[in-house]
């Protein structure tokens, strides 16, 4: 039923409020335009209502809410500018997890939930902004909602109306504009899941009510006012306890503490008080000061022929000044060419190494050579090429004129040998192991016996080459504080149909708190132009050994790549360091890599095949990358494992951010670290980890993870 005394106050109130904004049209000064702000629910909105408003791309928010039923955390990002997700976490804190306290104890019941808001339609002069959003479209179902939003904002007014659906519609006041068009809309399935079903036909579907809201910024920049009708009636919450709203009216103050800290304070319902506050950042804009040692400006040449050239000394000048370890260094017959082979790792920006270690051969070598060539080899694979016209880079380094730059020199081909005498070769010499030592987060949230499960490791790592193309790489680790003790799940494989490849994970990290976490061997080569294989054996992972091999097809300079893996896996012991448990699988995997052109810095890999549990199935993971490096990702797999044999959560997802070491320090690096979220370890889905892909060793044929621009 359509409940007209709600309609009519509504109308009542953008009645009223269409008439203050004129009035404070003419008084106010200025009409700022502030940057969005979030809602109790995490995601950019008012308070329990979303708006369509959109944050600028690499907008990033950690949020915490707290009223008298719930706790709500979580993460919010812009992934593009017109796309937002929030990954968030329900505390409902009237609520156990379960009625078993030998399994959950007294933890309170967390309900995951991951939204997406889209934009349609960007604000102009005369239209507003329009988007559509889904709550919860992954998790049990509890609060999952639909909407469509339009907000425009006049002066310091910030006007929304919106149409809810679901969570957000349970106040009715509407009739289900879409019940007309097919019957399917006009009810709502109302049984909650396991947690993970995307329950797309309950979609747009059910109950649905008008909301809306204002958010007024006031004259004090800091300070900004929001007034909103509520579509949700809260009687059949998931709270244990009843909910009473008095009033569908809810009233806030959102307060700027700093650039990075935002305090939001609410009375909501008519009878509850909410607070809360978010840390942002944005991924776009984060940078480090760096010490960056200046590299002189060419003068005239030191040597007026290349036979005079001290090489040995050329190819430690380049290392030193940019990063790039010089394997060999060539001249062309006529002697008008110089190639540089190595490979660099110390500069997230390629380009700058390059640009570096071009200034230091324009410094050096006679103005007889025309050209440059860098060839990036990795494990003796000639991978690419980077030819750079020296005069045209002289004219940008000397600032002859105002257009030319240093990228104006550059071209980027497959590798040219040609004939070719060499200038110096370094002698290989397998030398000594390399050693170091770094801390490993390993972490997973949500479970049932703690919400988070953690195990902070020291990681010693060993890697040795004893030829260019052969490694081997050990890491033995260290158990220096863990609660995965506190796992338990205990259910018997046979009881499900589903090997228990993931879920030993308390015997993994209780058995000793110094284990070898891996020993393996890999050989790469360089099969022609585009391909590229290895084989590999050892230790691969904590829990799995074998051998395998993989291969991959890999265009230079392409978005797209494909490649195939195959392995033999043995179950490690979990009961003595070196020996295996009776458990084995063929698994592997054919994977695709795309970046598609319309969506810039964007990377998917879509793998189909068999894991570990020896189901079958298809894993989607997308990487966005941000102008400081930062890389976004979230990945999942769905196998033909039904959702009642994974069990809760109904199938493998996760989600992780990789943070350059460059942003956290004054001298350049081109490593990285990764920080991830997995919701729940069960068994379903699981890939074997590794060493040494191709897709990591042949970066430079296409570069994600190393800029070039």
């Amino acid at each position: 039923m359509t409940d007209m005394s709600s309609l009519r106050l509504l109308r009542k109130f953008f009645s009223c409020t269409r008439g203050a904004s004129y009035a404070l049209l003419l008084t106010a000064t200025t009409a700022v335009a502030q940057q969005p702000s979030q809602s109790d629910v995490g995601g950019v909105g008012l308070m329990q209502m979303p708006t369509a408003r959109m944050n600028r791309e690499g907008e990033f928010t950690a949020f915490y809410y707290d009223n008298d039923e719930y706790r709500r955390m979580g993460l919010s990002i812009q992934l593009f500018p017109w796309m937002e997700a929030t990954l968030r976490y329900n505390d409902v804190r009237t609520r156990r997890y379960s009625p078993f306290p030998n399994f959950s104890g007294d933890q309170t019941y967390k309900d995951r939930g991951v939204d997406v808001k889209f934009r349609l339609l960007e604000e102009s002069q005369w239209l507003p902004e329009f988007s559509l959003g889904m709550r919860d479209i992954a998790g049990t179902g509890r609060f999952a909602g639909e909407y469509l939003a339009a907000s425009k904002r006049l002066g310091p007014l910030d006007f929304t109306l919106g149409l809810g659906f679901g969570y957000l519609g349970r106040e009715d006041n509407i009739d289900n504009p879409f019940c007309e068009a097919a019957e399917r809309f006009c009810d709502r399935n109302t049984d909650f899941g396991e947690g993970g079903d995307f329950q797309v036909d309950d979609w747009f579907s059910g109950p649905a009510a008008l909301f809306g809201g204002v958010e007024y910024q006031t004259p004090w920049q800091p300070l900004s006012v929001k007034i909103e009708y509520d579509g949700n009636d809260y009687k059949t919450d998931y709270s244990g306890t009843p909910i009473i709203q008095d009033s569908n009216w809810n009233y806030g103050l959102h307060y700027r503490v700093a650039n990075n800290l935002n305090l939001q304070l609410s009375y909501e319902r008519g009878n509850t008080w909410m607070f809360g506050f978010n840390l942002r950042t944005n991924f776009n804009d984060i940078s480090q000061v760096k010490v960056t040692p200046p590299i002189s400006a060419p003068t005239n040449p030191a040597y007026t022929s290349l036979d005079d050239v001290d090489t040995r000394q050329l190819a430690i000048d380049i290392y030193k000044n940019s990063g790039f370890g010089v394997f060999r260094i060539t001249q062309s017959d006529d002697g008008r060419t110089v190639s540089v082979y190595g490979y660099q790792a110390m500069y997230l920006d390629h380009q700058m190494s390059i640009d570096r270690a071009t200034a230091v051969l324009a410094n050096t070598l006679p103005p007889s050579v025309t050209e440059y060539r860098f060839i990036d080899t990795a494990r003796q694979m000639e991978l690419a090429q980077i030819s750079v016209d020296a005069q045209t880079y002289k004219r940008a380094h000397y600032r002859a004129d105002i257009t030319t730059r240093y990228e104006d020199s550059y071209r980027l081909v497959d590798v040219d040998r040609g004939p070719e005498t060499a200038m110096w070769e370094r002698n290989y010499k397998a030398g000594w192991p390399h050693f170091g030592a770094r801390p490993f987060l390993e972490q997973s949230f949500g479970g049932p016996e703690n919400f988070y499960m953690y195990q902070l490791r020291l990681d010693t790592y060993i890697d040795w080459m004893p030829t260019e193309n052969f490694r081997l790489d050990s890491v033995v680790s260290a158990s220096l504080l863990t609660n995965y003790d506190d796992f338990r799940y205990l259910v018997d494989g046979n009881d499900t149909g589903v090997p228990r490849v993931r879920t030993y994970v308390r015997e993994y990290a209780t058995m000793s708190d110094v284990w070898l976490s891996n020993l393996q061997a890999t050989y790469a080569t360089q099969i022609n132009q585009d391909v590229y294989a290895s084989v590999y054996g050892g230790y691969l992972e904590r829990m799995f050994g074998g051998i395998g091999t993989e291969w991959m097809y890999r265009e230079l300079d392409s978005n797209w790549a494909v490649g195939v893996d195959i392995n033999y896996a043995r179950q490690r012991s979990f009961e003595t360091h070196f020996g295996f448990r009776d458990y084995d699988v063929i698994t592997g995997h054919v994977t695709g890599y795309y970046e598609p052109e319309f969506w810039p810095e964007t990377r998917f890999k879509i793998a189909v095949g068999r894991f570990l549990a020896k189901d079958k199935g298809v894993q989607v993971q997308m990487e966005k990358k941000f102008d400081s490096g930062m890389i976004v990702g979230a990945y999942a797999a769905k196998t033909n494992l039904s959702a009642e044999e994974f069990g809760e959560g109904s199938f493998t997802k996760g989600f992780y951010i990789s943070i350059p070491f460059d942003l956290f320090q004054m001298r350049h690096s081109g490593k990285r670290a990764t920080i991830g979220w997995t919701p729940l370890t069960r068994d379903g889905g699981q890939m074997l980890g590794r060493r040494n892909t191709l897709d990591g060793l042949t970066d430079a044929r296409s570069r994600y993870y190393t800029d070039w621009d």
